[in-house]
């Protein structure tokens, strides 16, 4: 067994849980109802998507530890 892990963006929705997408993963998106959920469904796509790159025999992608930053921009005020 191979073990791979990658940062993965928790995003609430708009209509309640979570949509989770992987920088690392270019496509994956996936959603649950609660926190917990919307992370077994990422570990479920995650697997299946390392399976299809395996399957045609595509190298599995390199983590890059993404760099959460801040920014702050200010708006002139309306008239």
């Amino acid at each position: 067994m191979s073990e791979y892990s990658y940062a993965v963006l928790f995003e609430p929705a708009e209509e309640g849980g979570f949509v989770v997408t992987c920088p690392a993963l270019p496509g994956l998106v996936t959603e649950g109802d609660t926190l917990a959920e919307a992370r077994a469904m990422a570990q479920d796509a995650i697997r299946a998507y390392l399976e299809s790159l395996r399957k045609d025999r595509q190298p599995m992608p390199v983590e890059r530890v993404p760099l959460l930053e801040e920014i702050h921009v200010l708006l002139p005020e309306t008239a």
